[in-house]
């Protein structure tokens, strides 16, 4: 299996720049007005109040600047505008925190690592760290100027068709993985194949979340049927398991077939919404999967357990309120699995409790 080793990665790809350089001189490069006018645009848009946007448009100038110093070092100020954040690009909490507070008497370094796992949680940044070098993309799916927030009236839970949704929802899940891996295309491709062809074995667990008028899927879930053999996996290092986007020739999670009365194990494979439809179809796609497990009930009758990997770290608090528990040993890794019964899912009233829990996913 191809595990990316996250340190070297870190420390290959994170842009150097001149030691000259530092927080104090942004507003020298990227002037104040300019840092409104962004602010005024990202106000509103997936769950940033005035201050969360002051402080990415803030940080998204520092890496960007950081980036075009590396490709030009003689380049003068102003920048001119934001450009997006191709690379990996270091910086520390103590520059977060200089950029963050620069006019302001208060603001600590953990503070500012409070600001930047809100920014992540929101799927506009992308984070590295190794324990020394903390390592930053702005998410490739990020527009310099934001787009116009979508329609909300127009979504439904569809069932996936590996004819005409593979390759949308395979772009789309190379995104929610690139964070880790960097081979967009390949992983694109591939995720295509993989998808179709776990549709052929069982696609009754293989649904999307789809916008009405253009019929464009804009979120995915898939609940795997794990095969008896398999369910070791969900007890070993999570790494050891990963294969949709990184690239294992050999997948080591086995999907059980129709039948089979040893199956016991559901394993939530994928479960994405792009970003601009995440608060209206998170509770309707999670009440989408309730309706199917009970469908999946008919085919493996002893199904009692529900795994999930956390890959994404957006998606940890939701999982969290909905009662799933970390399994395994704590490690350094950003990987780890996580359960539930599946029963105590099935009587979950999700339009209550994601209404009680909002604050805390925000």
């Amino acid at each position: 299996m191809i595990v990316m080793d996250v340190n070297a990665f870190c420390k290959d790809m994170a842009t150097p720049v001149p030691q000259r350089f530092g927080p104090d001189v942004l507003d020298q490069w990227f002037p104040l007005a300019e840092q409104r006018e962004y602010t005024a645009l990202w106000m509103g848009k997936v769950g940033l109040t005035r201050r969360r946007a002051e402080c990415f448009v803030r940080l998204w100038g520092y890496l960007s600047l950081k980036q075009v110093l590396e490709q030009n070092p003689h380049l003068k100020p102003p920048m001119g505008e934001l450009i997006p954040v191709e690379q990996w690009v270091s910086c520390s909490l103590r520059e977060a925190a200089a950029l963050f507070y620069a006019d302001k008497d208060q603001g600590s370094e953990r503070a500012a690592g409070l600001m930047i796992d809100k920014l992540v949680d929101l799927e506009l940044l992308q984070k590295f760290f190794d324990g020394n070098v903390t390592c930053f993309q702005v998410a490739p799916q990020i527009e310099v100027t934001p787009a116009e927030t979508p329609s909300t009236s127009t979504l439904y839970c569809d069932d996936f068709d590996p004819r005409s949704d593979a390759i949308s929802v395979a772009q789309m899940l190379a995104r929610n993985y690139n964070w880790m891996n960097r081979s967009d295309n390949a992983a694109t491709l591939r995720i295509t194949r993989l998808l179709r062809e776990w549709a052929e074995q069982y696609k009754t667990g293989m649904r999307v979340l789809r916008l009405q008028d253009s019929q464009q899927a804009v979120g995915f879930y898939l609940l795997y049927p794990t095969d008896p053999d398999s369910e070791g996996c969900f007890f070993n290092p999570p790494a050891k398991s990963l294969h949709l986007g990184f690239g294992a020739e050999v997948d080591p999670i086995k999907m059980a077939k129709p039948g089979d009365k040893q199956c016991r194990g559901v394993l939530v494979r994928s479960w994405v919404i792009d970003t601009p439809y995440l608060e209206q179809g998170r509770v309707p796609f999670l009440i989408d999967i309730q309706n199917v497990l009970q469908q999946m009930l008919l085919d493996f009758p002893m199904l009692s357990d529900l795994h999930t990997m956390i890959i994404h770290p957006s998606y940890e608090k939701m999982a969290i309120v909905m009662g799933f528990q970390r399994t395994g040993a704590k490690s350094a890794s950003s990987l780890y699995w996580m359960y539930l019964p599946l029963t105590r899912y099935l009587a979950l009233d999700l339009d209550t409790l994601f209404a009680a829990k909002f604050t805390e996913l925000h």
